[in-house]
């Protein structure tokens, strides 16, 4: 079993690959390495991020098939299935890393705000039950001076919103929570940057 530090170096190291362009082609390419595959996995991170088409986490880590357990949803929301999911990988494959990974200039995280400062009734009941997922870790931040930039105002919410999902995840499962307190599972936040590429790490990065 990979340890949570084990894996995020592996992850820090894939990321610095991917901003340096110097990316590792052939284990993402791999024919035998699919085959091997086909017989079981154990991905040693989970990763819960946004369906931003702009962030896919086999890209910016630089890993191949079977690395990564990736679970995507806009705004990187934590909702009973997400929160299944990474049980699921957790206890089935002993995999001990858990990142949230949010990324600069969210359109879940920005249609929030928009919708907090602006409501519609126009908004779809499915739409909706994601804008009202992220309404809680920002909405307070509209009570503050943040609220007169919203350049700003989004980098913060954006930050607010990944460690909400953090948070959910550590103390909404009493599996995650025993996995956690026993058997070294950690859950970090993560935000990759859509200009520069880098990933940064935070949120209980001192537990790992």
């Amino acid at each position: 079993m990979i340890s949570a530090l084990e894996a995020l170096a592996r992850l820090r190291e894939g990321n610095q690959r991917f901003v340096a362009g110097t990316q590792r082609r052939e284990p993402l390419l791999s024919h035998a390495r699919r085959a091997q595959l086909a017989q079981g996995q154990a991905p040693f991170a989970i990763v819960l991020g946004c369906s931003d088409s702009r962030v896919p986490a086999e890209l910016v880590f630089d890993q191949g098939f079977g690395d990564l357990f990736v679970i995507r949803v806009a705004g990187n929301v934590v909702s009973p299935s997400q929160v299944g999911s990474v049980e699921f990988a957790a206890e089935r494959y002993g995999t001990r890393l858990v990142v949230v990974l949010g990324h600069s200039q969210c359109g879940a995280v920005l249609a929030t705000l928009e919708e907090l400062q602006r409501p519609t009734a126009s908004q779809s009941r499915n739409l909706r039950s994601i804008v009202d997922r992220i309404r809680p870790s920002v909405e307070g931040l509209l009570r503050t001076e943040l609220r007169h930039d919203m350049d700003v105002l989004v980098r913060h919410a954006v930050r607010a919103n990944v460690g909400v999902s953090v948070s959910h995840l550590r103390h909404g499962s009493e599996l995650l929570e025993e996995l956690s307190e026993h058997q070294g599972l950690v859950v970090v936040g993560a935000e990759y940057s859509l200009d520069t590429g880098v990933v940064e790490f935070f949120n209980g990065i001192e537990v790992a």
